[in-house]
């Protein structure tokens, strides 16, 4: 038994048959099958903490998939820290539109502009550096600081929390198991290679540890693992019981110009979707009146509401959005705060999803996935 899985077993007792797991094995087996990522280094290559940093806080609450070409994308228009500092935040906006948690996209630029302008352009090489910068939580400064420099440091993502408290049958809930859940994992920490066994712990999770249908079968750790033992892995980790917000309602007013433009305005830089781009809309509360709708239209005009609703949601809510459109004589003056944008230009704005769906419902814009 290695010194890691003994001290961490110490801290339940096994089932029978069960064995230490090995750091080792997991490093053998990520070195087979890691998976090819666009921001991971090739094997024997120090990572840029540039591109770590990047794809970490991309990567925060949305998927690998998702998150692909929105790096590519970003690394084109901003091949370093530098270049994205010099950006403007409009811009930054408007390339993680559709990205959601609109927050990480005004921290990130925020981030640039410190290592930028107070770090020489480099990142800080400590947990501790990294945990000052803007957006930089706790698992994110861990994750750089193992991935990006190879430093002792545990980072606890969604896949690793299920690996652990599989590995170990936690019994505690979640939020609660976190304590117990970190202490196992840095117990498990190699002498060497942490940026490597992070991301091999991120892979299992990932791939094989998998929260339906693990495939605990060809699992590097099968033999070490406390749930496969007991027959019970796909109920780890344990949850409380989610806590689902109550459905808010609203009404968004979409006025297009007849000469080729739809009216909208920038949501204010601090809140829920701040500074991004939204057509006119209510605000969104449990006690909204549709027969009051009207009266917070954004100007005078002949207003029609479409059939059926959009709906939406958010971490906290669900939302459910009537949609009244208008149009208007060309040469329209826009209402304060607000501005007019050429319909062709739309896509390209700030949109966050919520509003693509408002667009899509209007006919403004398509669908994903249809022509």
């Amino acid at each position: 038994m290695n010194v890691a899985g003994a001290a961490v077993r110490k801290k339940g007792a096994a089932s029978p048959g069960v064995d230490a797991p090995e750091p080792v094995a997991l490093l053998t087996w990520y070195d087979r099958h890691r998976r090819h990522l666009p921001w991971r280094a090739p094997p024997g290559k120090q990572a840029d903490p540039y591109h770590v940093w990047l794809s970490e806080i991309m990567l925060q609450q949305t998927t690998v998939k998702a998150v692909g070409p929105y790096y590519v994308k970003f690394l084109k228009l901003w091949p370093d820290v530098a270049a994205l500092a010099k950006a403007p935040l409009d811009d930054v906006l408007k390339a993680w539109a559709g990205l959601g948690y609109y927050a990480r996209a005004r921290n990130l630029h925020a981030c640039a502009l410190a290592v930028a302008s107070q770090h020489g352009g480099q990142f800080p090489d400590t947990e501790q550096g990294l945990r000052a910068l803007p957006g930089v939580g706790g698992y994110t400064s861990a994750a750089i600081a193992a991935i990006a420099f190879d430093r002792r440091a545990v980072a606890i993502d969604g896949n690793i929390e299920r690996v652990i408290a599989r590995l170990f049958a936690v019994e505690t809930e979640l939020p609660a198991a976190k304590t117990a859940i970190r202490e196992r994992a840095e117990a498990l920490l190699p002498p060497r290679r942490f940026g490597d066994f992070t991301q091999a712990m991120m892979d299992l999770g990932a791939t094989i540890c998998t929260p339906k249908k693990p495939a605990c079968g060809i699992c590097p750790w099968m033999g070490a693992c406390e749930a496969q033992a007991r027959g019970d892995a796909e109920t780890f980790p344990r949850k409380a019981p989610k806590v689902e917000g109550k459905l808010r309602r609203g009404a968004s007013f979409v006025v297009t110009r007849a000469d080729g433009f739809v009216l909208v305005r920038t949501r204010p830089s601090k809140g829920l979707l701040g500074g991004m781009t939204e057509v006119p809309s209510t605000a969104w509360t449990q006690t909204f009146d549709e027969d009051d709708a009207l009266n917070e239209a954004p100007l005078q005009a002949k207003w029609r509401k479409l059939a059926g609703a959009v709906e939406h949601g958010f971490t906290h809510f669900p939302l459910r959005q009537s949609v009244y459109v208008a149009s208007v004589p060309a040469k329209t003056k826009a209402p304060e705060g607000m501005r007019w944008v050429a319909l062709a230009e739309l896509a390209g704005e700030a949109l966050p999803n919520v509003f693509r769906k408002v667009a899509v419902h209007a006919g403004l814009l398509t669908a994903p996935g249809r022509k």
